[in-house]
């Protein structure tokens, strides 16, 4: 697995996966994931920074155009909505990415806020999309779409 932690910048022919999330008061999920498919030969964009420079104007500018660089190379994304925030940066990107035929899954924690609406919205625009509710189902989701993309 190659990891691409922004705001690196790395080209790479493997599949890409963007792991789409909430950072700012949220646990470290994305560890998790990472952890549970580092077999995987692929590469895994992550925008948790190690250190994000919070004091810096155009920190937010950088982040923000890396996301929206690596979302659109990347060729799956899984979305994690955990319980401690709404992540409405996520929901957005979610909404945005429903509305493609980009392989995407949809985990959260049984206990995030908005869980109806995601299921509902989702159901709607792309009822193909598998929501589940473990970050365990999630990594399960990931090899699954991943041995389609690879034809494993």
């Amino acid at each position: 697995m190659q990891y691409i932690e922004a705001p690196n910048e790395i080209e790479t022919r493997a599949k890409k996966l963007f792991l789409a999330g909430a950072i700012t008061d949220a646990p470290d999920w994305q560890k998790i994931v990472v952890s549970k498919i580092d077999d995987l030969d692929i590469a895994v964009y992550n925008p948790r920074r190690a250190n994000f420079p919070i004091d810096d104007p155009s920190a937010a500018l950088e982040q923000i155009t890396w996301e929206h660089k690596y979302l659109n190379a990347a060729d799956m994304i899984s979305f994690w909505f955990c319980k401690e925030t709404i992540a409405p940066i996520t929901l957005y990107e979610c909404g945005t990415w429903t509305k493609t035929s980009k392989p995407i899954i949809i985990g959260m924690d049984p206990g995030y806020k908005r869980r109806q609406d995601v299921e509902i919205q989702t159901k709607l625009e792309r009822p193909d999309v598998a929501i589940v509710y473990s970050l365990d189902d999630l990594v399960k989701g990931i090899y699954n779409i991943i041995s389609q993309i690879l034809f494993i």
